[in-house]
This record gives structure tokens, sequence and C-alpha cells, in this order.
């Protein structure tokens, strides 16, 4: 497989060379893919009878990895833990970022209750990510809302059982003995009980004490420790957002869990393992088991979290694709004509969090009379897609006409670092004009390259001849946003536009 850093890059890394956090972790191959390596494939064609594939390589979890090399990249900071170095510093900005594209993405989820408004929901929905200091929702802040209450229930009443232990016991005090205290009482000197518990006169006898270390206790500790520490980490993420309600409610139910969790300790309970099998307490008590269900989730959100880490350049491609979808949707000629069936995954899969047949979307332009299918992965991509490595394009036809139909490249290379916007552009003008020969079937001289921001959003474009590229840097919340998705709106009227010249 053949190392690439960019999808419109001619250069490749060569024998030994290895990605660093400037690069777009790709390779390309031609007939079977390669084995052993982790990779997933973006793009399967076929060009000039020979089959090609754009594999897509995670990112490392660690601050290196194995082959193919990857060194150099930002180390993720661990959980409940506030950055330190440098290295963990921009891990955690890569972090929220992942986090904030992740809530993108996530509000599809609640648009698909109602399929007929679902577009314009999801707009909605972005338009509020818009403002940061109206912050994202998130699994801690539903359960900042949900568990206060429970907490406060469950400390008026932690659970305590009585434990039998055994000591020495004055004899006007002894209820009751078991086998081993009458052989250890029969051991001793003396005629009588009395002679027999000596000059203290105390005898070893059964005593029952409150013990409050049960399984729903250690998992009650559990939870509350890593409440705490989810809570925190959203609260350091959002810094902007100290006068909503949502920072209010999530930085009280930090607290709370905090004061709890030292009760706890206090007591003398444990922390519960993850791998624990719920007893009858943590199945039957309604409080016990929504603390039980939450603590799941959490730690659920922790490995999840994991392999997105690894595989966030597919979420970043999802993401572009509904910027794309929503920007089209949103002009006032545009009516979608067909949309194929969405479905949600309950855990994301390689950092997908849907999956949808192709295309994705069909708008038809009533005043252009153009239709324009959004087309994400093809399965068909054909030979100029194929060459340009773009799985995202966009394709405009003329129902009237018989004039070829014209797709438009889209790129949404993700990098660790932000990408020169200049230079981008004019690669993937280099490429798309040294492929014009192939097209036999269909026009592609367009390109969109939409990479992340990183807190800077620009476009920059270029034409060489008849080919012309426009790269744009949006983010998934505040200005990003809005900027990016201003600039992706104005890219797709022009584009359709001069189609209909």
């Amino acid at each position: 497989m053949r190392l690439i850093t960019r999808p419109w890059s001619a250069r490749s890394l060569g024998e030994g060379g290895g990605f660093g956090p400037d690069d777009c972790l790709l390779g390309e191959f031609r007939g079977q893919g390669p084995r052993g390596l982790e990779y997933a494939t973006l793009l399967s064609g076929v060009v000039r009878d020979t089959s090609t594939g754009l594999a897509l390589i995670p990112y490392p979890k660690r601050d290196h990895a194995g082959a193919p090399k990857r060194e150099g990249f930002p180390v993720r900071p661990r959980f409940g833990h506030d950055p330190v170095t440098e290295s963990e510093k921009e891990g955690a900005t890569v972090l929220r970022h992942m986090k904030d594209v992740l809530a993108r993405i996530q509000e599809l989820e609640e648009a698909l209750e109602d399929p007929g408004a679902m577009w314009p929901r999801l707009r909605e929905a972005w338009k509020r990510a818009e403002n940061e200091a109206d912050p994202r929702m998130a699994e801690i802040v539903r359960q900042a809302r949900r568990m206060q209450p429970v907490l406060r229930d469950l400390e008026k009443r932690v659970r305590r059982v009585l434990r039998r232990d055994r000591e020495l016991t004055p004899l006007d005090r002894v209820q009751e003995m078991d086998r081993a205290s009458m052989v250890w009482l029969s051991r001793q000197p003396g005629r009588n009980i009395p002679e027999r518990a000596g000059a203290s006169q105390r005898i070893l006898a059964t005593v029952r004490r409150e013990n409050f270390d049960t399984l729903e206790n250690r998992v009650l500790h559990a939870y509350a420790r890593l409440a705490v520490d989810a809570a925190r980490q959203w609260i350091r993420e959002h810094p902007s957002a100290k006068s909503s309600a949502r920072y209010g409610q999530v930085d009280a139910f930090r607290k709370s869990c905090r004061t709890l969790a030292r009760t706890l300790a206090d007591l003398g309970v444990a922390i519960a393992p993850s791998s624990i099998t719920p007893n009858y307490v943590l199945m039957q008590d309604r409080s016990y088991r929504e603390v039980h269900e939450c603590w799941l989730r959490l730690l659920l959100r922790r490995k999840t979290e994991d392999d997105l880490w690894a595989w966030q350049a597919e979420t970043w491609t999802d993401f572009a694709v509904l910027a794309i979808i929503l920007a089209i949707d949103e002009l006032s000629e545009a009516e979608l004509v067909a949309q194929s069936p969405i479905s949600w995954n309950e855990e994301a899969a390689g950092g997908r969090w849907f999956d949808q047949d192709r295309p994705i979307a069909v708008f038809w332009l009533r005043d252009t009379n153009r239709i324009v299918e959004v087309q994400a992965r093809p399965e068909k991509p054909g030979a100029l897609l194929s060459v340009a490595r773009a799985h995202v394009a966009l394709r405009i036809s003329d129902p009237s006409r018989t004039d070829l139909p014209r797709r438009v490249a889209v790129w949404t290379p993700h990098a660790m670092r932000r990408l020169v916007l200049e230079d981008c552009v004019t690669e993937a003008a280099t490429l798309l004009h040294e492929i014009q020969p192939l097209a036999r079937t269909e026009v592609l001289r367009n390109g969109l390259i939409m990479t992340p921001a990183r807190g800077r959003p620009e476009t920059a474009s270029v034409t060489r001849g008849k080919v012309a590229v426009t790269a744009i840097a949006l983010g998934p919340a505040g200005a990003d946003l809005a900027m990016g998705f201003d600039a992706v709106r104005d890219f797709v009227q022009s584009e359709i536009l001069e189609t209909s010249e």
C-alpha cells in the first residue's frame, strides 16, 4: 500500500517513512487490500480495469504506534486529569474539537425522531451551536438533571447491613455466641463462666456492627468519583458558558458527587470494579438501579472515546456531509425529493454513528431545473472520483437536457493540526487538471475541500484553466461553524448557478 499524506497528493511517504500530526493518514492500494494493517476502506473503484482503493489509517491512541509509523502525535489526556505537558494540552484541544464534532453528529439522532422535519430540526440545532455560551448537550449534562434528586434520596438512606463479628465483650452485654466463641471459652481456665472471664470479666462473643461496604454502595462510590471527573472535564471544555444554566447544573452536580464520594470514603466503602455482577439491590431498588445504569453509561463513554479518537477522521467526513446537505436544503428553490434511510447505531463503529444507502439525499432545484445528489462513500464512484481519491461528491444533472452529468469532488481531509489552504487548493487543482483525459461519461472539473478550522475559519480558491477548487476551513461550534457554514452555502449556490449557465 502506498502511504500518502493528502488525498490529492502525488507524493508518497516512501519506504520507512512515518506519519506525523500534520498529515492525513491515508493509503492507496491496487487489487486486494493489504493484510496485517489496521485500516478502513473509504473508496473502492476501478481505473483502467484495475481495482483501486483508498484506505484510512487510525490515529494512534498513544504517543506512537507500530506499522505504519505514527509518531509525534498529541497525547490524549487521561480521563479525570488536567493536562500538564504541551502534548497533553494539544491533545485536550483535539479532544474538545472531536467532542464538538460528535455533538453535531449526535444531534442527528434527535432530529430522526421526526423524519418529515429532520433537516430543519438539525439546522436549528446547529444554529444554536454557533453560540458557544450555550454549551452542547452531553451525557453528563443529562445526568446532572436526572441524578440530583436520586443522589439526595440515597444520601438520606445509604444502605447498611449488620455484620457479625467476634470480640471480647463484657459479660453483662453478651447476647450471642457462636461455635468458635464457645470453643474459645471452653479453653479458658476456671470452673465457671465468671472465672473463665478473668479479671476483665470479658469473653469472646458475637456482636453485630453496622457496615456500609456493600456492593451497591461500592457502585455508588465508583459512580460518584467517575461523575466528578466527567463533570470537571466538561466544565474545562466550556469556559465561555459560565453564565448558562447547563454550566450551573453540571457544576452543582460535580460538587454534590464530590461530597458524596468523601462521605462514602469516610464510611469505609470501597470502589467497585467495572466488571461487577449486579446484586438484588442494584436491580430492584429504583435509586440504586438508576445509579448503576448511569455508571455503565459513563463507562461506555470512556470506551467509545478511545474508538472515536482513533477514527475521528471518519466522524469528520459525516459532519462535512451533513453540512453540505443542510446548505442545499436552505436554498429557497431546493426540494428534497429522495432520501436514503438513515440507520442510527447504538455505538460508534469505526468512528461512524449512522449508516445510509447511496445517495444520502437528492434535491430538485425548481427554478434552475437541476437534480443534485449528495453522494457519501459511493459504491461505484467511477474512474474520475477514484483517481481523484474523493469519497464524497455532488452529482448535478439537468433532466431536460442530454448533457453529461457533472460531479464536484469533495475532499474531507482531517489532520491533528491545521492544513495550509493555499497549498491544498493548488495541489488539488493540479490533480483535477491532470485527470481530465479520463472524462468519458461525466464531467469533473471543480472540487471542494472541507477541513477543520482549528480556530481560524477561512476560505481559499484557485482556478487552473477550466478547473476550480475551493477550500473551506470550518469547525463544529462557535464562529468556526457560523463562518464555515456560510462559506459552504455560498459554494453550493455558486456551483449550481454555474452549471445552469
